[in-house]
């Protein structure tokens, strides 16, 4: 792909000059200040016990094969297949996927664009039924774990209130990943647009009866001025 669009306003990728700060959990994380990252976050239901227990295994086989000291290479290589395995268990619509319903998307919206603007910027994010993706930046002060768990914290506390559960309603942790420059940042912008069609889901087309649509997506306005937006049919 030919690249030619501006960076959007605010934007920084990965800064190779300015310090980073790893961290890992069951999952790498890197942190560096004023960077933007693309971020997921899932109920705690999304992955099935028997598919947890297959992510541990192969977390016991990798460490195994990629004794420490582990470079970054490594690290990053591990985090992708997480994910890509993760995420196909998640399109397949385990769990209660309680953002099937829509005051339970539109509450995690809400939560989502809250501080849009005051303790971070949001770049676009797509709301499926047992997760989200999402871009974003968070501005100086402002951590990311602190801001995302903020979002799952609200949305945890409507929807245990109006259901009557408790406990956690949220995988405790995230995948994150520094945006590295523009061109990355295309593809991330791109991949959370298709996340609805890469899980087979219908949206309303207007040439038949509308039905009540189990996702839903946003971009920041100010992006699409530049041209940044979801470059599909959806």
């Amino acid at each position: 792909m030919m690249f030619n669009l501006d960076p959007p306003p605010g934007f920084r990728g990965l800064d190779p000059d300015r310090p980073v700060r790893i961290y890992s959990r069951n999952l790498p994380h890197w942190r560096q200040d004023g960077a933007t990252y693309f971020v997921t976050f899932n109920l705690a239901d999304a992955l099935p016990g028997a598919k947890k227990n297959e992510l541990k295994a192969m977390r016991r086989e990798w460490e195994y094969r990629h004794p420490p000291p582990r470079d970054e290479t490594t690290w990053t290589a591990y985090a992708r297949t997480v994910f890509a395995k993760a995420e196909k268990w998640m399109d397949s619509g385990y769990g209660r996927c309680w953002f099937r319903r829509p005051k339970y998307a539109a509450e995690l919206k809400r939560a989502i664009l809250h501080f849009h603007d005051r303790r971070y910027e949001i770049g676009c994010f797509v709301i499926m039924a047992n997760h989200c993706h999402l871009v974003i930046r968070p501005f100086d002060s402002c951590e990311l774990e602190n801001e995302v768990g903020s979002m799952k914290s609200v949305t945890s506390q409507f929807i245990n209130r109006a259901e009557a559960l408790g406990g956690d309603l949220w995988q405790q942790e995230s995948y994150d990943r520094i945006i590295r420059d523009e061109e990355h940042l295309y593809r991330v912008v791109q991949y959370v647009g298709t996340n609805p069609r890469r899980a087979g889901l219908p949206r309303n087309t207007g040439r038949g009866p509308m039905l009540p649509e189990s996702w839903c997506r946003w971009i920041n306005p100010e992006w699409k001025t530049l041209g940044w937006d979801f470059h599909d049919q959806q």
